[in-house]
């Protein structure tokens, strides 16, 4: 998946120990905070198809992050959807936030898409260039999305 030129295409291609230690810092993060980018499986059959979750603050941000990555056959299928609106739902049960983010690039109609359908907000003024990519890559500029906590519902007074 992380070689796929189009699961890829907005996202740096990965070696496979480059992958390896991607899978290693997400089990560190899971032991340490008790969530990360988990896999993702299919329910039908238990297959991998992708991470989706959220992680603790982390340089350059200071907010929680939610992300996801699926492999391009389970592309248009709602899997993106349904993990990230599960993540929500278990992240506002569960860590102390009162936002979360998101960040992709420009071109990345698809995962700002579903950002927005989310009904996280674009936040341009916090947009930015990617510290850790070199100033010609295209991949540098981020956009910055951003949920707030969802306001309690009324209580009943009967």
């Amino acid at each position: 998946m992380s070689q796929n030129a189009e699961v890829t295409e907005f996202l740096p291609v990965r070696t496979r120990e480059e992958a390896d230690d991607a899978v290693d810092r997400m089990m560190a993060c899971q032991e340490a905070y008790g969530h990360c980018f988990w896999a993702v499986e299919r329910k039908a059959d238990g297959a991998f198809i992708g991470t989706c979750g959220i992680v603790p603050p982390r340089d350059p941000f200071t907010e929680y992050e939610i992300g996801w990555r699926l492999g391009r056959s389970v592309w248009g299928q709602g899997y993106a959807r349904e993990g990230a609106e599960a993540t929500l739902a278990w992240a506002w049960s569960h860590v102390p936030a009162d936002t979360i983010i998101a960040v992709t690039v420009p071109g990345n109609t698809r995962s700002w898409g579903l950002m927005e359908r989310l009904g996280m907000t674009r936040h341009a003024d916090e947009d930015f260039d990617h510290p850790d990519l070199d100033e010609d890559d295209p991949l540098r500029p981020h956009i910055f999305y951003r949920i707030r906590r969802p306001a309690p519902a009324p209580r009943n007074p009967l």
